[in-house]
């Protein structure tokens, strides 16, 4: 049988990872108390159980008490020669409480109410788990399609090697604040503007004229062969840890112009190599 471990923070998304997963076959469970784990696996593999071929179970303190025994239960479950995945979700503070107060639900282990003190209680509560696991997927500005899309890598065991590796590029514009979910920002404000060129002001990086503008400078040459370098460099180790994506983000000013440019030239060169791409262009 193969096994899923769903866990992470109230409000990451473990709901619509387990819809994604019942959709793909498994036989689910959500709030499983952690010493159970091993009972199901034995009720499982004999009797009425021994047609379950795939299980994914929802562990997260909900359980209460219960959940006291999720560390001894998973590593009592790494012991073993069962196949098996544990699957971590989080996401920002700011996201969490945005959220919550969305839903006008209470947080499970806010006694007085207050969902940051919620949250922290949960992320200090979970950070052994967190430790075990061996997918951690950030869902702070995640679609649900996108969530199901990385669940699918990792159940397909994508991402276990740079063929597989995802490259999300994303152009941005500062003035409107920086990406959550970057774990590479380069800033593209040392490149002459366009917005100054009354012929390309109202276009954007996705215009022809205004990519020749930005890369027709030096400097925008010589920074996209050293972040191309950089990024090829990365993805081995990134791999070998198993992340199997990397976000990068472009910003500039507005998120119009070079931030857009530049995403765009790298989404081709990477493409180009037979990468995995996906492209955004949060402000345009």
């Amino acid at each position: 049988m193969k096994l899923i471990i769903v866990t992470g923070l109230s409000g990451a998304g473990k709901s619509q990872a387990m819809n994604c997963l019942e959709d793909m076959g498994y036989y689910c469970i959500d709030n499983m108390p952690p010493a159970l784990i091993k009972n199901f696996i034995d009720l499982a593999a004999t009797g009425k159980g021994s047609s379950i071929q795939k299980a994914a179970l929802v562990i997260d303190v909900r359980g209460g008490e219960f959940f006291a025994d999720a560390k001894a239960s998973l590593e009592e479950l790494a012991s073993g020669n069962l196949d098996h995945k544990i699957i971590f979700l989080e996401a920002s503070k700011e996201v969490l409480i945005r959220r919550y107060n969305e839903t006008r639900r209470s947080h499970p282990l806010s006694e007085s109410g207050s969902v940051p003190e919620g949250i922290e209680k949960e992320t200090e509560l979970l950070s052994e788990i967190r430790k075990m696991a061996d997918f951690v997927i950030d869902t702070s500005n995640m679609k649900t399609a996108r969530l199901r899309q990385e669940i699918k890598s990792i159940i397909n065991n994508e991402g276990e090697d740079e063929s597989s590796f995802i490259i999300n590029i994303k152009s941005f514009g500062y003035k409107y604040g920086l990406p959550l979910d970057a774990d590479l920002v380069f800033d593209m404000r040392f490149i002459p503007n366009p917005f100054y060129i009354a012929s390309l002001k109202s276009l954007s990086g996705n215009n022809k004229k205004v990519q020749e503008f930005v890369m027709k400078h030096e400097e925008s040459r010589a920074f996209m062969e050293s972040v191309y370098r950089l990024v090829n460099d990365l993805i081995p180790y990134y791999a070998k840890e198993g992340k199997y994506h990397l976000n990068i983000a472009f910003g500039c000013t507005g998120g119009h112009h070079r931030s857009v440019t530049m995403a765009n030239r790298f989404a081709e060169r990477f493409k180009a190599d037979g990468k995995r791409i996906t492209i955004e262009h949060r402000d345009l």
